[in-house]
């Protein structure tokens, strides 16, 4: 099973979606990182304002910061190695990662909404 990880620069929230501006990269990523997992891809995304210490821990992401500051984020390692540093993955390079088509990673979720009518 591939494993990725996503190191994101600090932000208000897990994803960054929320606020009055949000950046629709956040949005996209937002919406593969949970089609990711839905495929059966395992992936993890920590934020460096709330989750500092997986930044620590990492001695790869640990130097990445040392040697070039927190605007190498965002830092995605796909099984154990640095793939793209300072944006965030196309589509396509997610597709060539995981296996998954692109087209199927920017699927939006179906939303099935029932309502129940009182009868009067």
């Amino acid at each position: 099973m591939k494993t990725i990880v996503i190191y994101d620069p600090a932000m208000c929230c897990s994803t960054g979606v929320c606020g009055p501006s949000v950046d629709p990269e956040l949005i996209r990523m937002s919406a593969v990182v949970n089609n990711l997992k839905k495929k059966g891809i395992s992936v993890s995304r920590f934020n460096l304002s709330s989750e500092p210490g997986a930044f620590v821990d990492d001695a790869t992401v640990k130097q990445l910061l040392t040697d070039h500051g927190p605007d190498v984020l965002p830092v995605i390692i796909v099984d154990g190695q640095v793939v793209k540093q300072r944006s965030y993955p196309s589509n396509e390079e997610l597709e060539s990662w995981s296996g998954i088509p692109a087209s199927e990673l920017v699927m939006k979720p179906k939303v099935r909404v029932e309502l129940k009518l009182k009868s009067q």
